[in-house]
């Protein structure tokens, strides 16, 4: 009987001990949701982008991380529900993604009501600006359009340019763009002599080339991000408009070289170093970090991922960065914590990621300088550094 009472006993103490250990594992548990364009007219940004989660962190310290990621097929009546899923059912700590501007800004006051952080790899620079109570909780993984913009409009300057065609997306992502270049055209006296819109899904933007061509600019920016970029680049080729193009960090993917072919030669963007690694020198503190991503995406998918997919590798340094600090504030699930994540992001200083160095401040939730960015052109078929 003694023995009997005693096994019952050790029984009881294990299991008490088991069940211990899994509070104790669920309480150090952090989660992470990801949102991507997967599928739709955004999909050649979204794949890489979704592709990149198995790369991100599994563990920060004592606390695992587990993903759920989500594929909004580019629409933001889509990215809403996902977020809704993932805040209300998933709880998670923080958001990564997603993959388009519109899709960005339809998340924002969810995201603000359940003080939620969100790692937004969009490039238009109005989900963080100007800052409001909704925009304290995100921070872009993507260099901001004005640090591109400069770079095009300086280049612009140095060879000649009087006179711009503009055709963007009908979407935060082009409105942005002619909201930010406008007033650097100006001090630069380039003038807009052509404004055309057009939507991601469109098949054709004849109408609106024909009036940049008739316009007659000396040259033309398109402002439209993944395979978008390429229409309307190509629709003015085969209209036989032979001046200068310049795209925005959106163009910057293999698939715009591949989908665009002879007819992209020649086409600026200022993008991420990662374009033309072999050309940056050892000394950039940056390009270690993203030939170890290339490395790592190219071992588990046999290719080399678009710079887009870097963006959400940065948002897991940026985890790494500052969870630990959260930690102290509290555990993953509270709204202590989250609170907590959200102002050690703000206060990131020299974090070295793929594409450039972090240095983010209650004013600035990109973080990105001059660092962030490479002046490239198309040369046979290939990304070249301007010289």
């Amino acid at each position: 009987m003694k023995q009997g009472k005693l096994l019952a006993a050790l029984t009881a103490l294990a299991l008490a001990i088991g069940a211990g250990a899994g509070a104790g594992s669920v309480q150090a548990q952090m989660k992470v949701g990801v949102i991507s364009s997967a599928t739709g007219p955004t999909a050649l940004i979204g794949i890489p982008q979704k592709n990149t989660v198995p790369l991100l962190p599994k563990k920060i310290g004592d606390v695992t991380i587990e993903y759920t990621a989500l594929d909004d097929g580019s629409d933001p009546t889509a990215t809403v529900t996902a977020t809704k899923k993932l805040l209300t059912e998933v709880n998670v700590d923080v958001i990564i993604g997603p993959t388009g501007s519109p899709n960005a800004a339809a998340m924002l006051g969810f995201m603000a009501d359940a003080g939620v952080p969100l790692l937004a790899p969009v490039g238009t620079t109005s989900i963080v600006l100007p800052m409001d109570d909704k925009k304290k909780w995100v921070f872009k993984t993507t260099q901001n359009d004005e640090i591109i913009a400069r770079a095009l409009v300086d280049h612009m300057v140095k060879s000649g340019v009087k006179t711009l065609g503009f055709i963007g997306t009908a979407d935060p992502y082009g409105d942005t763009w002619h909201k930010v270049v406008t007033p650097m055209l100006d001090k630069a006296k380039i003038k807009m002599v052509a404004n055309e819109r057009f939507l991601r899904s469109d098949n054709s933007v004849t109408g609106q080339s024909l009036k940049i061509v008739a316009a007659r600019p000396d040259a033309v920016l398109v402002a439209a991000p993944g395979g978008p970029s390429v229409l309307p680049q190509t629709t003015l080729y085969d209209q036989g408009y032979r001046g200068r193009v310049y795209q925005t960090h959106g163009a910057a993917l293999p698939d715009f070289l591949r989908l665009g072919g002879r007819k992209v030669e020649g086409t600026i963007l200022a993008a991420s170093l990662m374009l033309v690694l072999d050309e940056i020198a050892d000394s950039n503190p940056s390009k270690k970090i993203a030939i170890d991503y290339i490395n790592a995406y190219k071992k588990l998918y046999g290719e080399v991922p678009a710079t887009f997919g870097a963006n959400v590798f940065d948002a897991g340094l940026l985890l790494e960065k500052t969870v630990p600090i959260a930690l102290k504030a509290g555990k993953p699930g509270t709204r202590e914590f989250r609170s907590a994540l959200r102002d050690a992001l703000e206060q990131v200083k020299n974090l070295v990621a793929t594409q450039g160095v972090y240095n983010m401040s209650p004013a600035d939730h990109s973080g990105f300088d001059e660092r962030g960015r490479e002046l490239i052109t198309v040369k046979n078929g290939q990304w070249k550094l301007v010289k």
